[in-house]
C-alpha cells in the first residue's frame, strides 16, 4: 500500500506575491510631467500620446483614464504650468513689502522664471497657435488669476496712498507689460543677438535686461 503524502503545513505553502499597491496621484503625476516635456517640444499638434505614455512608464489606457484623450491633457498641462507659477509667486511674499520692492521682486522673479522654465513659454505659443480653446472655458485657470491680479492692484494702491505711484494704473495691463518684457526678449533671443551682434544670453547681458526692465516699469509707476 502506497503510502498518502502528506499536506504541505501551512508555513510551507506558497504565498501569493504581494503586488506593490497602485499610487493613481504618482501616475497621474508621471503622465503630466512627460506631457510637459512632449508638449513643450512638439507642441499640441506634433506631441504624441505614445511617447508620453513610454516617457510615463505607463500605457495609453492609463493616460485615458486619468485624462479622457489628447485636449483635455493638454488643458491639463497648462492649468499645472499655470498653477506653478503662480504658486511660486506666492513665496515672494509681496503684501509684505513696500510697494517699490514688490515690483522690484515682481519683475526679477518673472524674468528669471521665464529663463529657468523656458517650456513654460513653449506651451504658451503653443496654446496661442490654437487661440486658447483649450483655456477659454477652464475655470480653474480663472480662478486662481483673480487673486493675483488682486495682489498686484493692492500693491498699486499702498503705492499710490502713500504718495510714491501714480493713480490709475491698470493691474493687468501692468502685469502683461512686465511679462511681455521678458517674453519678447527670450523668444526672439537667437535672432535678436544675430541681428544687434551681442549674446543676449551672457550674465551681463541678462544682468543688464533685467536693470533694465526694473528701470522702465517703476519709471511708468513713480507719481512724477
Amino acid at each position: 500500500m502506497k503510502a498518502i503524502p502528506k499536506a504541505a503545513s501551512p508555513a510551507r505553502r506558497k504565498r501569493p506575491v504581494d503586488r506593490p499597491a497602485r499610487d493613481p496621484e504618482r501616475t497621474r503625476a508621471r503622465i503630466l510631467e512627460a506631457a510637459k516635456a512632449e508638449f513643450a517640444a512638439h507642441g499640441l499638434g506634433g506631441a504624441r500620446v505614445d511617447r508620453i505614455a513610454a516617457a510615463a512608464d505607463a500605457n495609453k489606457r492609463m493616460l485615458y483614464y486619468y485624462f479622457g484623450n489628447k485636449d483635455e491633457l493638454f488643458l491639463a498641462v497648462l492649468e499645472a504650468a499655470y498653477a506653478h507659477i503662480r504658486e511660486a509667486e506666492k513665496a515672494l511674499r509681496l503684501a509684505e513689502v513696500e510697494p517699490p520692492e514688490a515690483i522690484r521682486r515682481l519683475v526679477a522673479f518673472t524674468w528669471n522664471y521665464y529663463l529657468e522654465n523656458p517650456e513654460f513659454m513653449t506651451l504658451l505659443n503653443s496654446a496661442n497657435l490654437h487661440r486658447a480653446r483649450h483655456l477659454e472655458n477652464s475655470t480653474t485657470v480663472r480662478s486662481m488669476h483673480s487673486p493675483f491680479v488682486a495682489m498686484i492692484e493692492d500693491i498699486l494702491e499702498r503705492g499710490r496712498k502713500s504718495g510714491v505711484f501714480r493713480a490709475g494704473v491698470d493691474p493687468v495691463q501692468l502685469y502683461i507689460s512686465i511679462a511681455a518684457l521678458t517674453y519678447f526678449y527670450l523668444g526672439n533671443k537667437y535672432t535678436l543677438s544675430a541681428i544687434f551682434g551681442r549674446d543676449l544670453l551672457s550674465p551681463r547681458a541678462k544682468a543688464e535686461r533685467l536693470a533694465h526692465m526694473t528701470d522702465l516699469v517703476l519709471g511708468y509707476l513713480f507719481k512724477a
